[in-house]
């Protein structure tokens, strides 16, 4: 086996964390908490029950909300 096969890939990492709750952070300070519901390739992603958070607080509840990928600074599962 290869070093390369025990290398987990960041998509890997989102497929363990589909259907399960995900923090985003956003270009221009904003985070966003949710259940992650699907991604693509270019880390676009779905997230349920979504929620704006600011200072850790929730500011608005979203529902069903797609996040542009060019727009994620980190994903914490």
């Amino acid at each position: 086996m290869s070093a390369q096969q025990n290398v987990q890939r960041p998509l890997d990492a989102l497929g363990k964390a589909l259907n399960a709750p995900v923090l985003i952070k956003l270009k221009g300070e904003r985070e966003f908490r949710g259940i992650l519901k699907s991604f693509d390739l270019h880390m676009n992603l779905v997230l349920n029950d979504a929620e704006e958070l600011e200072n850790g607080e929730i500011s608005r509840r979203l529902g069903t909300v797609l996040i542009r990928g060019d727009n994620i600074i980190y994903i914490s599962p």
